[in-house]
């Protein structure tokens, strides 16, 4: 297996561009429609880009999850399914695969990541719970809720820091911890949630030091530690990076630090290993056989917990994959290609770059719009209307109100504009900054947005917003004026 990442590769020109270790063999087509049937499928979607539809959409970048790019293996792996409803021999080749990349002996399959926050939600949570994390994501949190519980974000003051140094801006606030542990009582906190990387932060790992540091505290106070491990592998290549001890370490070792860790383990195999599905693992048979019982109920059979049969396979192969960083490089790079670029033009972006994707700093950007119009969610719609490119809003569109409706504002106002594994190309990188080049000149054109929907868990999927001016209109008309008829 060749194991180098694109850093290795340096060009006689100088210049230090993220190569693709990796050919095309199938192709998707593209969709560049005019801006007017843009403008229109905005207002068709409630100026949410969940609610488009991907004849309208250029580039897709709202997600990593269930949008990376197949390996031949993957798809190979996927022909030599075994159909059994129990017993499956391709869930005995992903147990395999588990133990071996995650190091961990029980698995437990579900269909997908919030799907493990729903079983471990049941069997641990309750009314007056309090789960300490390094930051929340809206499912975990969702989950955590609606089993009468809450959560304490515990980080440091520089993870919220836009522009930074700072390596490991997912790292928990150690001190914090041990004061929230004693102030709610051991007794109330079921587990300590580490997600790896902080998605809702710009995709911020922590180091291994730091999990180290938690589990601890953890093992102190008698406290389940459970790690979302939905993107190790992305952290595990920064602490490669990042993390001196680590630095001639392989993808193999840092992960297996990692997991060894953690009391129980879940990830979305969304993102984890470029398939479907997902998994609860862990070491400890006591704790296997309390969320057992649980999987059946909710997700199908222990031996496929609601995946199809080729998505075991394919993510068995995933996982393996995982391991190489030529693969698991590919991302990062490509992100930090297009963080630094979009920040030489002046864009305000989240630094040093994380995993998943690029993230624009909204607050800044538009600057001149209230928190109370959704920034990022404005920038979300503005910046598809002007190049089809397809971000998230992950601000407080994201949030959810608290038990009293009232309105909870994010920490952060960020656009995130996804990069897959393996999706795009570097001529499309250069495209999506260029228009956001476009548009942080143009940005007072931008107008805020006001909810005309908001359904009361998970708003930001179904939701449907409106601007609160005609801006979209003036934008075009900017638009129009500078590019003429292009697309």
């Amino acid at each position: 297996m060749n194991n180098q990442s694109s850093v290795n590769i340096k060009f006689a020109s100088g210049e230090q561009l993220p190569l693709e270790l990796h050919k095309v063999r199938i192709v998707q087509k593209l969709h560049l429609v005019p801006i007017e049937r843009r403008l229109q499928a905005l207002e068709e979607g409630g100026y949410n880009t969940f609610q488009l539809g991907t004849l309208d959409v250029f580039f897709d970048m709202l997600t990593d999850s269930g949008t990376n790019a197949m390996s031949d293996n993957q798809l190979a792996a996927m022909m030599r399914a075994d159909d059994a409803y129990a017993g499956s021999q391709s869930f005995v080749r992903l147990q395999k695969a588990v133990e071996e990349v995650l190091g961990q002996k029980y698995l437990l399959p579900v269909h997908q990541g919030r799907a493990a926050e729903n079983i471990l939600g049941k069997a641990y949570v309750k009314k007056g719970s309090l789960v300490p994390m390094n930051y929340h994501f809206t499912t975990a949190l969702a989950h955590i809720t609606e089993n009468g519980g809450s959560i304490a974000e515990l980080l440091y003051p520089e993870a919220y820091k836009i522009d930074s140094e700072c390596l490991f801006k997912g790292n928990m606030n150690l001190e914090l911890l041990e004061e929230t542990i004693q102030k709610v009582g051991v007794e109330n906190v079921p587990y300590i949630r580490m997600e790896a990387s902080t998605n809702l932060i710009g995709g911020q790992p922590f180091s291994v030091q730091n999990l180290r540091d938690v589990k601890a505290i953890a093992k102190k106070y008698g406290i389940r530690l459970v790690l979302d491990a939905s993107l190790l592998g992305e952290n595990a290549y920064l602490v490669k990076q990042r993390e001196d001890e680590f630095k001639q370490k392989s993808m193999a070792e840092v992960i297996l630090t990692m997991t060894s860790l953690a009391d129980i383990i879940y990830f979305s195999a969304r993102k984890l290993s470029s398939s479907r599905g997902g998994g609860i693992c862990t070491n400890n048979e006591a704790v296997y056989k309390e969320l057992e019982p649980l999987v059946p109920l909710f997700e199908g059979f222990l031996t496929y917990g609601g995946i199809s049969v080729r998505e075991v396979e394919a993510m068995a192969v995933g996982l393996y994959e995982t391991l190489d960083e030529t693969m698991i490089s590919q991302s990062p790079e490509f992100i930090k290609y297009f963080v630094y670029d979009a920040k030489s033009k002046g864009i305000p972006m989240i630094t040093p770059p994380g995993v998943l994707g690029a993230h624009v700093d909204a607050m800044s950007f538009c600057s001149h719009i209230p928190q109370t119009q959704y920034p990022a969610g404005a920038l979300a719609a503005a910046f598809f209307l002007i190049s089809g490119i397809r971000g998230m809003e992950r601000g407080s569109v994201s949030n959810q109100r608290d038990e009293n409706g009232n309105e909870t504002y994010a920490d952060m106002e960020l656009l995130r504009l996804a990069i897959p594994r393996r999706v795009f190309t570097l001529s499309q990188i250069k495209y999506a900054i260029d228009r956001l080049a476009w548009l942080h000149k143009n940005r007072e054109l931008i107008g805020g947005l006001k909810f005309v929907y908001e359904p009361p868990v998970l708003r930001f999927f179904m939701g449907k917003l409106a601007p609160v001016s005609d801006w979209p209109q003036k934008l075009i008309a900017k638009f129009k004026e500078d590019f003429g008829d292009s697309l």
